[in-house]
């Protein structure tokens, strides 16, 4: 199967490797209830396979060879073996149904455990990996993983074991009463079986791989135009999105086509090898009868004995395929989960101790791709409990010291320390809990507004929710809502305004209460009014918090212990505001610019407004 986490190449031939990390599922170590289940479940196989293919096959062919001129009067003996035969064939429906019942808790926690270690791993990767891939591709391929190991587990523990068992036991009673004939030619004609069913179900694999890719591919255009549902609004590029999905499904639908006419001659195939054998053996035993040496009763038993083996072979393809499949997902998800962690904590890292909430940059280089540097050396102090202000062009570096200092990236060059401990050598999740952010952006998950307050803090009550949104001044419009705390925010918070959506990432983060706080252009897509508004609300926020104030909006940093501006990844300027503008240099010039621009606005509304 191909995928957007290897879309370039398609996926290695699975490998016994993949079966080998696949089986402990099977036996999961410290879960003596998921073992007694196994156990009980095989102790049913060996149950339904004694019945179905000694009792019935036996029992069938004993009441036909009593049911023969001159043995009228022993009629209940007759009855009696088709009584027996009947009840095997009620015990081995029985078995197998409680069985199946039995093994589910196995399969499913094994889905389970599977998925949950998928999923923590995938929030462990860096966001370097997110960015890089396709949310709809990377989840398709997890979902097909984990459905897999259920089915892994069924069919190698109920099928092809009992497949073996039962062929063994077959050929055992063709020896005995058919002699090694019929032994050889059942042989054969199973060896034929799996080589053609293997043979043609590789080829069916070729296909199914580019059907999965073209399924993948139709998924994550999907996804990706329903998540962009505003631009593609706004550019009117429906028929556009439209066309380009119906490529999509069009290629899948025709890969599909292929697949299932595959079936058809696989189908054929199968079907032709077993009722060859069917009639070449009960043709056998048809000659040994006019012969003397078998019975009527002996056409029977063969003809049963060989519908019973039948019934799984029959199922080879489609077990064969499933497993097949099984083990290209699993080893896409494998891959998924092998993949390394770009950022992860030293051995024995210990937490971050926050003491007062002093941040240094020391000589810090970065860049997202080499040979492309972003940060050229920076040095840079916030002393605790006060406000830096970072500015500069775009493209200059600010939002990189948000995401270097929350550790989605390590730096490739220097240090950043708070409070003198350098974040590399501690916890994340300790580093993670003394920041707080205000985003540009801010996305919000598809529930409740009190849902996403509460985010900020795990457990958080009602009250302490309630108190967030105060703090955030969005309470006010929270209680005009029909539900409250209970509306809806829709996908990404959609239904909210830009403005309502800041106070809601604000609320969190007062929730969250961390003793260090980013605002990463907080305010930059609003307009002047709610600007002003949240401006206040931050600025209050920010207050006995050391603050990092990364802004576009120099109006909106004045205020600020100490300014810094960037520019193509190093520091040009540091200062107060009154410093820089007297300075004259770079920051002076954005700040004319800017108040021009804000004058020609005000003029441009004033004409409107006349």
């Amino acid at each position: 199967m191909a995928n957007e986490a290897t879309e370039e190449t398609a996926p290695a031939e699975p490998t016994f490797a993949v079966l080998r990390r696949f089986l402990p599922y099977l036996w999961p170590a410290g879960e003596p209830g998921l073992k007694a289940r196994v156990v009980v479940s095989l102790l049913l196989v060996l149950a339904s396979i004694g019945v179905t293919t000694l009792v019935m096959p036996l029992a069938y062919g004993a009441a036909v060879n009593r049911m023969t001129a001159g043995l009228e009067p022993a009629a209940a003996v007759a009855i009696a073996l088709v009584a027996a035969y009947a009840g095997a064939r009620f015990g081995g429906v029985l078995a197998d149904n409680l069985r199946n019942g039995i093994f589910e808790r196995v399969g499913q926690d094994a889905t389970r455990r599977l998925a949950e270690t998928t999923f923590r791993h995938l929030h462990d990767l860096s966001l370097r990996f997110h960015l890089e891939r396709r949310t709809g591709a990377v989840t398709k391929i997890v979902e097909r993983g984990t459905k897999s190991i259920d089915m892994m587990l069924y069919f190698l523990l109920f099928n092809i074991a009992p497949t073996l068992v039962q062929l063994v036991i077959v050929m055992g009673l063709f020896w005995v009463k058919f002699g090694w004939g019929l032994v050889l030619a059942t042989a054969v004609m199973v060896a034929l079986y799996i080589r053609y069913t293997r043979m043609v179900t590789d080829w069916r694999t070729q296909l199914r791989v580019a059907m999965n890719d073209l399924d993948t591919k139709a998924v994550a255009r999907a996804v990706d135009s329903l998540l962009n549902y505003e631009t593609v609004k706004y550019f009117g590029a429906e028929e556009r999105e439209a066309r380009r999905y119906g490529r999509a499904v069009r290629k899948y639908a025709d890969a599909a086509v292929k697949n299932e006419t595959s079936l058809a001659w696989l189908n054929v195939g199968q079907s032709f090898i077993t009722n060859a054998m069917m009639a070449g053996a009960m043709g056998f035993v048809v000659w040994g009868w006019s012969e003397g040496r078998f019975t009527t009763g002996d056409l029977v038993i063969v003809n049963t004995l060989l519908a019973q083996l039948f019934r799984p072979l029959d199922m080879l393809g489609m077990v064969y395929r499933t497993i097949r499949q099984g083990l290209i997902d699993m080893d896409a998800m494998f891959t998924l989960v092998d993949t390394p962690a770009e950022i992860v904590d030293a051995p024995g890292a210990p937490d971050l101790r926050v003491a007062a909430g002093h941040i240094r940059f020391e000589d810090v280089h970065f860049g997202y791709e080499p040979g492309r540097e972003i940060l050229k050396g920076v040095d840079l102090e916030v002393k605790p409990g006060t406000m830096t202000a970072v500015v500069g062009p775009s493209g200059a570096g600010k939002s990189t010291l948000s995401r270097l200092l929350f550790r989605f990236y390590a730096p490739t060059a220097g240090r950043i320390t708070i409070d003198g401990q350098d974040i590399s050598s501690v916890k994340q999740a300790s580093l993670r809990a003394a920041l707080g952010i205000v985003p540009q952006d801010t996305v919000l998950f598809n529930d409740t507004i009190g849902y996403n307050i509460g985010y900020g803090k795990d457990g958080a009550t009602d009250e302490e929710v309630a108190a967030a949104a105060r703090g955030a001044a969005i309470d006010g419009f929270i209680a005009s809502l029909p539900n409250g705390y209970d509306s809806m925010v829709g996908e990404r918070g959609l239904k909210l305004s830009g403005g309502e959506k800041q106070r809601v990432a604000i609320a969190r983060t007062l929730l969250k209460d961390p003793p260090i706080l980013i605002l990463d252009e907080a305010t930059s897509a609003l307009d002047s009014r709610t600007e002003a508004a949240i401006q206040e609300t931050l600025n209050h926020v920010a207050r006995r918090r050391t603050t990092i104030v990364i802004a576009h909006r120099l109006s909106t940093v004045v205020e600020a212990d100490q300014i810094v501006v960037l520019d193509q990844g190093r520091i040009a300027e540091r200062g107060t505001h009154a410093q820089l503008l007297r300075a004259g240099g770079l920051y002076a010039e954005m700040w004319t610019r800017q108040q021009s621009e804000r004058e020609q606005e005000g003029e441009g509304a004033v004409e409107a407004a006349e």
